[in-house]
């Protein structure tokens, strides 16, 4: 799996996130405490918003601990917004274009989890992309797969119903491909004034999600990043949160309706 941490607020330093603190993105990338693989060195990738209305992307295909430019990024570059990343592979291929975040125009989205039996419904889940977007289909994840659908399920306009029923079709062709777990999901996904982050699996092993306010703003993150762990507050698994003005929203990601057609 992945893992990853996001940040909503006043202007940060991304070293604070991705270097600074005791378990900080990059100490995660080798060291991950709460996730299947503890080792999370397949790429990784940042997405922060400045003065445009479009996030600036950096990723590469090396660990985070080894990349001298991601250490000078972070140390200089502020923003009130941003999305980083460390990838652990699920099968497919170690590439830039694979490295999350994924961006498109204003969105930004990050994944951690898998669609089950990806390789045998790929195609399918590629045919639910529409042409004018499969041209910015760059890599080959399912996780670049759904935030696509979900772009194209008019995520613009309903964040979370867009991407709940990306999620909930993708599961359906896992449950058709019959290879288990068929959705593992724990994302974040913004526009740069906005933060969705959501936890759902198709079991009962939910990727770790969890939420801490600050008073200059909001952290959301994999797993925390410090031992202060009762100022963090646990997702639990099929809610999501929706960060906006320094306050956080919990919801059901997907109505019990809704899952129990998925």
């Amino acid at each position: 799996m992945c893992r990853w941490a996001a940040w909503s607020g006043a202007p940060k330093y991304l070293e604070e996130v991705i270097c600074d603190p005791e378990h900080s993105l990059i100490d995660q990338s080798r060291n991950a405490l709460s996730c299947k693989t503890s080792v999370n060195a397949d790429g990784f990738g940042v997405a922060w918003y400045g003065d445009r209305e479009t996030p600036c992307l950096y990723k590469d295909v090396r660990p985070a601990w080894s990349d001298p430019n991601l250490l000078q990024i972070a140390r200089h570059i502020r923003s009130r917004h941003f999305l980083a990343h460390v990838r652990a592979s699920t099968g497919t291929a170690t590439t830039r274009d694979n490295c999350h975040p994924f961006t498109h125009e204003r969105w930004t989205f990050m994944h951690n989890g898998q669609v089950g039996g990806y390789d045998k419904v790929r195609r399918r889940l590629d045919n639910m992309i529409p042409d004018d977007l499969y041209g910015h289909r760059m890599g080959g994840t399912d996780s670049e797969c759904i935030f696509l659908v979900a772009l194209a399920y008019g995520l613009k306009l309903h964040p979370r119903a867009a991407m709940a029923r990306a999620v909930r079709e993708a599961e359906a062709l896992s449950r058709y491909s019959g290879v288990a777990p068929h959705m593992r999901f724990a994302s974040a996904w913004s526009d740069g004034t906005t933060l969705y982050a959501a936890r759902y699996a198709s079991d009962k092993f939910a990727p770790t999600l969890y939420y801490r306010e600050f008073e200059d703003g909001i952290m959301v993150v994999s797993e925390p990043l410090d031992e202060a762990r009762n100022c963090w507050v646990e997702v639990p698994q099929g809610h999501m949160i929706k960060v906006s003005d320094g306050k956080v929203e919990m919801v059901a990601f997907l109505s019990e309706e809704e899952l129990a057609h998925a």
